[in-house]
This record gives C-alpha cells, structure tokens and sequence, in this order.
C-alpha cells in the first residue's frame, strides 16, 4: 500500500441498475446505478479510507459542520443540530433560514483532478493521495440485468458509486 499502486483488476466494477421506487421501469432515468467491487479491493478501501480519514481528522482539515462521511458521526447527528438552532431561535424570538442542496449525480461529478490537489494542498501522505489517483484512473465497468453482461467500458469521470472512497 505505501508504493501507492492499486491493481487494475480490483478496479472493475459490475453495475446493477436498482429501480426508484415509482418511477417508470422503461426510462433509463428511472434507475440508480450500485457498483459491486470486488471484495478485496472493499477492504483496501476500507484501509485507505480509515488513514485519509486519521489525516484529516489528526490535522483538523474538515470544518466542524460536516457530519457526513466521518468518523462517529452522521447526518442524522446533523439533523439534531439543524433542529436545536431552530428550536433556539425560536426561543428567542430569531428568524431562522435554511438551504439544503441535492446534487443530482454528485458520485459522477466528482472532478478527479480537483479532487487530487485538494489532498495534496491538504498535506495527505504521499502514499494516500498516490493510491487515490491510481484508484480513480483506469477504472472499468460491465452492467448486470438478468445474469447478463454488457461489454466492458470506462469509466472517464466521477467515483464508483458503492465504494468508500
């Protein structure tokens, strides 16, 4: 792991297209995308994601306001919060506003190379931000409906979505 390299065998996902609920099965649209990866290649995610993790949490880097994908925390935690600013402003007689934002297709979205100069001017080991890259590129997929496969494709842009990292 510290030589920075993930094996491209480990990087090919099988896709299963999950229905929305009441949403129309005939439209693509209507389906969410879930990436099973091997399980090998869950558990070094699993690793590198628990030592990004320790960095960023060792070195104060995440802003206290973000719940999600951290450590014993969650956005039901976040919920909480969200509901006593309320309940405080409204105790003392304040007006409260609040923005939510959904962004549609964020898992295929994600700028890669963005992504790796946020690690490094983060000061991420070497090794981590190395793997990170090696992670993201060269990934492949093949789709799976009804025990059959599509052809293998690449995938340019975005994370798998069903990974950990």
């Amino acid at each position: 792991m510290t030589i920075g390299h993930f094996p491209t065998k480990w990087k090919t996902a099988t896709v299963i297209p999950i229905l929305k609920p009441g949403k129309d099965p005939t439209q693509p649209t209507s389906y969410r995308p879930i990436s099973l990866l091997s399980a090998i290649s869950k558990i070094a995610e699993h690793i590198i994601l628990d030592r990004l993790q320790t960095h960023l949490e060792t070195n104060n880097i995440l802003c206290p306001e973000q719940f999600g994908f951290r450590k014993n925390l969650s956005t039901t935690h976040q919920l909480i919060r969200v509901v006593e600013f309320i309940e405080e402003a409204f105790n003392t007689k304040q007006k409260t506003g609040a923005v939510f934002l959904d962004i549609q297709k964020a898992f295929d979205r994600v700028w890669q190379d963005a992504l790796i100069h946020k690690l490094i001017n983060y000061n991420t080991p070497n090794y981590i931000t190395k793997i990170i890259q090696y992670y993201l590129v060269n990934r492949n997929f093949m789709v799976k409906v009804n025990n059959e496969f599509s052809d293998l494709k690449r995938i340019n842009a975005g994370v798998a979505q069903g990974s950990k990292l």
